[in-house]
């Protein structure tokens, strides 16, 4: 079942996780409110998730180092 979850949060940009660890809750409720916030306010968190990973994966590729410039 660890292996299950783990795919699952691996595979789902990471946003809830991330927000987790920054702000010092668990990613389980975090992921919880996200859904409960979209059936209440149909569907605009899904708006913020989307924006947050794409944020986050602009992020992970500025901070990479390249070395050549064959790296491009």
């Amino acid at each position: 079942m660890r292996r299950l979850q783990y795919f699952i949060e691996s595979q789902a940009f990471g946003v809830c996780t991330m927000l987790g660890e920054k702000l010092g809750i668990a990613s389980s409720s975090i992921r919880f409110s996200f859904v409960y916030l979209s059936f209440l306010t149909f569907g605009s968190p899904v708006l913020l998730y989307l924006m947050l990973a794409f944020w986050m994966n602009v992020s992970k590729h500025l901070r990479r180092e390249r070395s050549t410039i064959w790296d491009l």
